[in-house]
């Protein structure tokens, strides 16, 4: 006799099941329960967070309520206020309408909800744990819902085990709320984490709440983009070029007001930035397309943030000339010089931040310098390494290996340093400067041309990686303390990586709620401007964090070589050039920079003798 082998699953189960599809994570938690007090017309939200998120997430809003029925049905399986047929899939603008919001999370976690309508004496008050209901019962409680989710993924040790550390999470919670607060400007928002205030945003205008969430900085960065069209109109800000970061998660797009990514639409704004920024970096922008739902099938990924339009390319047109009009209306043109490295900002914004570095801080900095003996005999002599840049052309590595020849660059660094030291020797001629990027020099088996930023690169990586090892950074003092405003997500960073900037020979401390106070920078980073220095670290940091098989502490002394070392288009005088050729051959490795590239090629005397055959 055949047995029955298929059954229906456990509601309890099934609810473990979807949660897995709707709650990745804590933010998967507060994306949701965001969404539902806006759905709720609160005009004023509160989220707690402990533990980024692992141990509570709440959310008090003082929406409009449920009745004890609405309370209890909201955590039935596909349960929803918002939808009544088939056809409402089409046309929705409200953000969540899943119906698996709250039974998902009550499926791995202990919920606590309080609600109350505005025509009753007395609210309701659930609580729920794993998709259990434990109590339900009349409760006295303020006008709106406090719902509170504790213990995330108890029941689920596995999915908890492979949440990330404190400060991914907490960024994560930071990326979900800041693009609710975006969309929502008109709402009053505040976070706290671990009983501390991270956001208080007052409701007011769009770029009022950019200033709030982003800093002051952006302030003098926004554009106001506008564009309308029978079918769809634009609005928002977009960010001025000088803006743009090479890292992406600034940038915001939002369909009737809910969040989505789309690579098609930002390469729309990406290229009406052509001419204006350097290669493989990204502007910042918040834009908001106010479009018919028809025209829009949201059903496409689970979590709603990837849309179908049906007119994609009509659309990225429109929102291709909306930006570039914008940019041309506020006169912004490609008058900024992205000649050299993109890693480093231009000249003219490097010169106009370091002219608010005081005479007497420097003077000071050099008296009170605490490195080794030889740091404070070359300490003049590398402080010239950091002076601005004048304008002049340079040359690429491309178009050098194009005016030496095409296999010139071939010569393997590996095997002509690996030979007797005769053959690497310097010849007694000092090195000249080409093109204010290339050292040339003459040694004893031909020519040798040196990158001066790799190599200083190299240099400064071994250096840091001692320190790092060590925790021996020598710091260089400032006379003044400096005041830093950085925005949320950068200062969660710094909060993660304290111990090991610290360690490089940072001193800082952090002040207030958004502001970090800066007493010293590494001797290495001498005259240049510590919030260039700072901000410049983190943005390299987040770009070396995309690659996955390097830890966090390799990740922060490669961006610390890269922001400080010499850079192209820097004039070098003969005694600079020949220390720093002496420190690269005094390295563990110098024939490559930290990224792999060669720090120096050198030609040999038939290779030159071939060139002219």
């Amino acid at each position: 006799m055949a047995l029955d082998i298929i059954h229906l699953l456990p509601d309890s189960i099934a609810n473990q099941i979807a949660a897995g599809e709707v709650v990745q994570r804590p933010a998967s938690v507060v994306k949701e329960l965001l969404e539902n007090s806006i759905d709720a017309g609160a005009l004023k939200i509160q989220l707690i967070v402990k533990d980024a998120g692992k141990a509570l997430i709440q959310v008090i809003d003082d929406g409009k309520g449920m009745s004890g029925t609405d309370a209890r049905m909201s955590f039935e399986r596909h349960a929803t206020s918002k939808i009544t047929s088939a056809d409402d899939l089409f046309k929705i603008k409200t953000m969540g309408f899943r119906g698996e919001a709250l039974p998902s999370i009550s499926a791995i976690a202990q919920v606590e909800l309080k609600t109350k309508q505005a025509d009753t004496e007395l609210g309701n008050y659930i609580c729920i744990e794993a998709s259990t209901i434990k109590k339900q019962e009349p409760v006295a409680t303020p006008d709106g819902t406090s719902i509170s989710v504790k213990n995330l993924f108890f029941n689920v040790p596995a999915r908890r085990n492979f949440l990330k550390s404190n400060p991914v999470e907490l960024r994560h919670i930071i990326d979900e709320f800041q693009r609710v607060a975006l969309a929502n400007s008109e709402v009053t928002l505040t976070m706290h984490q671990n009983d501390l205030e991270v956001f208080n945003l007052t409701a007011g205008k769009l770029s009022h709440r950019v200033v709030g969430l982003f800093g002051k900085n952006y302030k003098e960065q926004l554009i106001p983009c506008t564009e309308e069209t029978e079918l769809v109109k634009i609005q928002g800000y977009v960010g001025k070029p000088e803006s743009a970061k090479k890292t992406r998660g600034e940038q915001f797009f939002f369909v009737n007001n809910r969040f989505i990514k789309n690579n098609y639409l930002n390469h729309a704004v990406q290229n009406a930035y052509e001419g204006l920024l350097p290669k493989d970096y990204t502007p910042f922008y918040v834009l908001f397309i106010d479009i018919d739902p028809k025209h829009v099938d949201i059903n496409v990924h689970p979590t709603k943030t990837e849309v179908k339009f049906d007119d994609e390319r009509l659309l990225y047109g429109i929102i291709k000339s909306g930006v570039k009009q914008a940019l041309g209306a506020h006169n912004v043109s490609p008058s900024i010089d992205f000649s050299y490295d993109v890693n480093f900002d231009s000249a003219a914004v490097e010169l106009s931040r370091q002219e608010r570095t005081s005479k007497a801080d420097r003077e000071y900095g050099q008296f009170k310098s605490t490195g080794s003996p030889r740091e404070q005999s070359n300490l003049e002599h590398w402080s010239k390494l950091y002076e601005v840049a004048q304008n002049e052309s340079s040359v690429d590595q491309q178009q050098l290996q194009k005016e030496i020849g095409d296999d010139a660059g071939s010569v393997t660094v590996e095997s002509t340093i690996n030979q007797s030291g005769d053959s690497i020797k310097t010849e007694s001629h000092p090195p000249f400067q080409m093109h204010r990027t290339y050292i040339v020099k003459q040694v004893k088996s031909g020519m040798m041309l040196v990158n001066q930023h790799l190599a200083h690169e190299r240099v400064l990586y071994e250096k840091h990686q001692r320190n790092l090892q060590n925790k021996t950074g020598s710091s260089q003092r400032f006379l003044f303390s400096r005041q830093l405003e950085l925005n949320t997500s950068d200062l969660s960073i710094v909060k993660e990586l304290e111990e090991e900037i610290k360690a490089l020979g940072f001193d800082f401390e952090f002040f207030g709620n958004n502001s970090i106070v800066v007493n010293g920078i590494p001797t290495d980073a001498i005259g240049l401007d510590e919030e260039v220095l700072f901000e410049g670290l983190i943005e390299q940091f987040k770009e070396n964090r995309k690659d996955l098989s390097v830890d966090k502490k390799e990740s922060l002394i490669r961006a610390l070589s890269k922001k400080s070392a010499t850079k192209q288009g820097q004039k070098l005088s003969d005694e600079e050039m020949t220390g720093l050729i002496d420190q690269l051959f005094a390295c563990e490795n110098p024939n490559y920079s930290p990224l792999g590239q060669p720090t120096f090629v050198i030609l040999d005397h038939s290779k030159l003798e071939g060139l002219f055959r």
